[in-house]
């Protein structure tokens, strides 16, 4: 018996039941809020397209309806004054201020619209420095700090503007009333490029209640969404949970860690429009399921016990089942129906091809797994750092977790997927932020057992460095692959099918960025989740 089967049990939910426990038949209460809000969409409409508006006056509508989490109502009539003010108005904008500057260069970045960071040039003296009155501008600050954070590589001046904002910021912090003190503390935190839409929403709701200048109609409609939207998830979530209480993991694998919760919270980053149900739920399930399979490579398969697993699994074949011993019998039928459900909705899109993708991506993850087993029990000598960085492009999860998109989406056809399964660049990104920030999150906890993670092992041997300057350099990878992620969304030209994948990529590494936030495990310790999940707003 390998000592990695001592484990009895791992650490509980901290959700118990929270989402079973509630009978409160809300149907009713869905009818009222989806009527309030269709009323208050067409008022908020009328604003958007409304004539006479500046540029800058409709920039600012943009980034409100944005960040209040509503802009996927509006979302071709923002695409049409974006691209109106991409064509007539960025070109003309020396009179614009910092904030102005700003705002405009990042939305225009974030709708995929390439402008040079060459419009900042103007903020700097003849010493090539940020301006001395640059440092009282609060607003203008944090505007230019979170438009830095869609640089690409050789950007100096967004670089320097990072450290430059970053710096003034923090120095004047205490000094700043609310709500704009918690605005900064929360991007100082998490910038608005790197979060997940639905977290930023409801801080920015909470900010953008106390600001006197608010907009009624707007808050209103902010507040209506969100509780609509949190209802569904919890009814999601709770037809989730009797589908997961029904396999009853928790009492047959006590290794495995039980993060339905935190799976879901994967579903709701990357698909979190009401139309998504299927996606999301799907992605919950898949992430729910990888954790189940690392946890049993991770902490319980013996290497022999793992090596079978993989072999079968590449076959595909169920009849193969009675090889396995019990406890892996029980993850092979768990995963085959994960795989029957893909299939099921594949047909009705029409998709097959689809579903030989999906599993064929989970072949290659588990071979991955067992490659890592074996340089973690000291089987195999220590892999380079390349041999790792090439392994991390599978064990990230990415190319899995693309698989629900791929069979729910309309207009992703097989074109997609072949280009997805030659590597592009952003997928790359994408796999690099998702790995890098898991090894820092669960650095902590894999290391208890006084053996270093495979990661932080291989990269000290090869560079003779610290575990300390390896770590370090994670995070300095992490900043690079930001990089190449923006320069992928920002540069390529958009192509059908591309276009969905590509923005899936981008919420992979957002979700990855809070999960594992300041070198957390957030899988491990989610309390962070509870307001997107349980508190409704108060209206």
């Amino acid at each position: 018996m390998d000592v990695r089967q001592t484990i009895s049990s791992s650490a509980p939910t901290m959700w118990d039941n929270t989402f079973t426990s509630s009978s409160v038949d809300v149907n009713q209460l869905q009818e009222k809020y989806a009527q309030d809000i269709e009323e208050l969409t067409e008022e908020a409409r009328s604003m958007l397209i409304a004539k006479g508006s500046t540029a800058a006056e409709t920039l600012i509508l943009i980034d409100t309806l944005e960040r209040l989490g509503v802009a996927y109502h509006f979302e071709q009539e923002i695409e049409d004054q974006l691209q109106e003010i991409f064509q007539f108005h960025s070109k003309n904008e020396n009179h614009y201020d910092l904030f102005t500057t700003a705002l405009q260069f990042r939305l225009l970045r974030q709708h995929r619209y390439f402008v040079s960071s060459s419009v900042f040039d103007k903020f700097k003296n003849e010493d090539n420095e940020f301006k001395e009155t640059l440092k009282s501008d609060v607003k203008g600050l944090l505007s230019l700090y979170e438009a830095a954070q869609l640089r690409i590589h050789g950007e100096t001046i967004l670089e320097e503007a990072v450290a430059f904002t970053t710096h003034h910021l923090k120095l004047m912090l205490q000094q700043l009333e609310c709500p704009l003190q918690d605005q900064v503390k929360r991007a100082l935190q998490h910038s608005l490029h790197r979060g997940v839409p639905r977290i930023q929403t409801r801080h920015f709701i909470s900010f953008y209640e106390t600001d006197d200048s608010n907009n009624q109609l707007l808050l209103k409609l902010a507040r209506l969404d969100f509780n609509y939207l949190q209802n569904l998830y919890k009814k999601e979530f709770h037809d989730l949970t009797r589908w997961w209480n029904e396999f009853d993991l928790k009492s047959k694998l006590p290794y495995a860690r039980d993060r339905l919760v935190e799976a879901y919270f994967w579903g709701i980053a990357l698909h979190f429009k009401p139309q998504d149900s299927y996606a999301r739920v799907d992605i919950a399930k898949s992430v729910q399921m990888l954790t189940t399979i690392n946890d049993t490579y991770d902490s319980y398969a013996t290497l022999e016990d793992a090596h079978l697993f993989t072999e079968i699994l590449e076959r595909w074949d169920v009849n193969e089942i009675n090889r396995l011993p019990n406890y892996m019998k029980i993850v092979y039928k768990f995963l085959l129906s994960i795989y029957d459900d893909y299939e099921v909705e594949a047909s009705k899109q029409a998709k097959s091809y689809a579903v030989c993708y999906a599993k064929e991506t989970m072949k290659q993850l588990c071979k991955a797994y067992d490659k890592v087993l074996k340089w973690a029990m000291g089987q195999v000598q220590i892999p380079t750092f390349e041999e790792y960085v090439a392994n991390m492009m599978v064990t990230s999860c990415v190319y899995v977790l693309l698989s629900p998109t791929i069979s729910a989406a309309k207009s992703a056809p097989k074109e997609t997927i072949d280009w997805l399964m030659g590597e592009p660049k952003i997928v790359a990104a994408a796999a690099k932020i998702g790995r890098y920030l898991n090894d820092l999150g669960s650095y902590e906890r894999e290391s208890k057992g006084g053996n270093l993670p495979v990661a932080v092992r291989c990269y000290m041997k090869q560079y003779g460095v610290s575990k300390e300057e390896a770590l370090d350099k994670f995070v300095e990878q992490v900043e690079d692959a930001w990089k190449d992620l923006n320069t992928e969304w920002i540069t390529q030209t958009s192509i059908l099918g591309r276009d969905i994948v590509a923005e899936q990529l981008l919420t992979y590494a957002r979700a990855a960025e809070i999960t594992y936030e300041n070198c957390e495990d957030g899988i491990t310790n989610p309390e962070k989740y509870t307001a997107l999940f349980v508190d409704p707003i108060l209206i």
